[in-house]
C-alpha cells in the first residue's frame, strides 16, 4: 500500500481483509461526526440514567468528538467479535433458582485485553505498509459512542434495548475501535430496525428499558450487579432472581439472536467453575478463592465485596432451605456492613418463604402438637 497517488478504496478493502484474517467477525469504516448523537446523550444524562457512572458525564462532548480523544483522527475502523459460548445453558440456569446466572460474555477471559491487543496488532500491520498511519485502539475503555460508530460503519443497527443488532449475528458480539488518520472511504450506515417488536422492553425483569432505545441504567441488572458499588435498592432485589453478574434477558428474547453464531474464540468459552454454578458453592468461596477463580475474567473487577452482595440477593431469592439459611448466617461479618444488610434481607426472604411453604407449615404444626399434647415424636 502507498499514500503516493493512493487508491483509498483499495486500501480500505485491504484493511478489512486484514481484520477478518486476524479473526474479527465484521469490520467497517465510519467518519468521526457524531454530533447528531449529542442531544440524545445529553437527555440521558439529564435524566440521571447513568446512575453512579460519573465517567459518562465527566467527558462531556468528547464522546461525540473522537478526533479530540486522539487528535488527527479522520476515520474509525469498527470491528466486531462474536462471544456466544457453546453450551450456554441460558434457560436451564434461569429456571434453576439455586444456580447462579452469569452473563454469557463474562464466563471466559476478559475481552478487553484480547480485543485491544488484536486491534493494536491490526494497527501495526497497517503501519508496516503505510508508515504515515497514526492509530489508537479502544475497547470499551474510553469516552467513545461505540454503538453509533458501529452503526455508521455498517455493522448493524441500535436495537430498542440499546445494543447493536446484526441480521446474521444478533447481538452476541463485542465491539472495538481503531482510530486512524487516513481519509478512507466510509461505509453506509446500517438501515435495519426492530420494527414493531418490543420483546426486550416487556421482558426486562426490572423495567429498565423505559422507552424504545432508552435504558435507565439505575434499574438495569447489569448496572446493579457490576457498576453499582453500594447497596442494591430493595425494590429491585427480588426481580434480580438468580442473576449474580450481568443480565441477558433482553438478548435472550430478541428474535435476531436465534441465528447468532457461536464464538470461534476458545478464550470466551465458559470456565467449568462458572458453568451453571451452585449459589451455595459460590457463597463458600473466600476472597483468595474468588480472586484465583476469576483471574483473567471480567468478573474479577467487581471485587469480592460486590460478589458477596450479589450472591446474598440471589440466595434470598432462592427456594427456602435450611442449608441456605445456615450459609447466610455464617456469612454475617465476613465482609462488611453493606454485605451484612443484604444478608439480613436474604434471611428475611427465606423466612417468608418458609412461612408460606405448605410442607414447612405442616412440619411446624406437627412440632406444636408434640409440645402441646406430649405426643411421641414419631406420631
Amino acid at each position: 500500500m502507498s499514500v503516493t497517488n493512493p487508491d483509498w478504496a483499495a486500501i480500505a478493502a485491504h484493511i478489512k481483509s486484514l481484520a477478518l484474517e486476524m479473526g474479527f467477525c465484521a469490520v467497517g469504516i465510519a467518519d468521526v461526526d457524531l454530533q447528531a448523537e449529542w442531544p440524545h446523550l445529553q437527555r440521558w444524562l439529564d435524566n440521571h440514567y447513568h446512575g453512579e457512572m460519573d465517567y459518562m458525564a465527566r467527558h462531556g462532548q468528547m464522546r461525540v468528538r473522537p478526533d479530540e480523544l486522539h487528535p488527527g483522527t479522520l476515520r474509525v475502523i469498527s470491528v466486531a467479535l462474536d462471544y456466544l459460548p457453546p453450551d450456554a445453558g441460558f434457560a436451564q440456569t434461569l429456571k434453576a433458582p439455586e444456580k447462579g446466572y452469569i452473563s454469557r460474555y463474562a464466563g471466559g477471559r476478559d475481552y478487553h485485553k484480547l480485543m485491544r491487543n488484536r486491534l493494536k496488532q491490526l494497527g501495526q500491520r497497517i503501519h508496516a505498509e503505510l508508515p504515515e498511519l497514526a492509530f489508537r485502539p479502544f475497547v470499551d475503555s474510553a469516552p467513545l459512542l461505540e454503538r453509533p460508530l458501529a452503526r455508521n460503519a455498517g455493522l448493524g443497527w441500535v436495537g430498542k434495548h440499546s445494543l447493536l443488532l446484526n441480521r446474521k449475528a444478533g447481538s452476541w458480539f463485542f465491539l472495538g475501535e481503531l482510530l486512524i488518520n487516513l481519509p478512507l472511504p466510509v461505509d453506509q450506515p446500517h438501515q435495519g430496525d426492530c420494527g414493531h417488536c418490543t420483546a426486550c422492553i416487556t421482558s426486562c425483569p426490572t423495567g429498565a428499558i423505559v422507552e424504545p432505545y432508552v435504558v435507565d441504567g439505575r434499574r438495569c441488572i447489569s448496572y446493579l450487579t457490576i457498576e453499582l458499588d453500594g447497596p442494591i435498592p430493595e425494590p429491585l432485589r427480588a426481580p434480580m432472581g438468580n442473576r449474580i453478574y450481568g443480565c441477558d434477558d433482553c438478548q435472550l428474547v430478541c428474535p435476531w439472536n436465534r441465528v447468532a453464531p457461536l464464538t470461534r474464540e476458545a478464550d470466551f468459552h465458559t470456565r467449568p467453575d462458572l458453568q451453571q454454578p451452585d449459589l451455595l458453592t459460590l457463597w463458600q468461596w473466600d476472597e483468595a478463592h474468588f480472586l484465583k477463580a476469576t483471574e483473567g475474567s471480567p468478573i474479577r473487577r467487581i471485587g469480592y465485596r460486590r460478589w458477596q452482595r450479589n450472591l446474598a440477593v440471589a440466595l434470598g431469592n432462592a427456594p427456602h432451605s435450611d442449608a441456605t439459611v445456615a450459609a447466610l448466617k455464617a456469612g454475617l461479618g465476613r465482609v462488611d456492613e453493606m454485605v451484612d444488610e443484604h444478608i439480613h434481607w436474604a434471611l428475611a426472604q427465606q423466612a417468608d418463604k418458609a412461612s408460606q411453604d405448605p410442607v414447612a407449615n405442616r412440619q411446624q404444626q406437627r412440632l406444636i402438637r408434640v409440645v402441646e399434647k406430649g405426643l411421641p415424636r414419631d406420631a
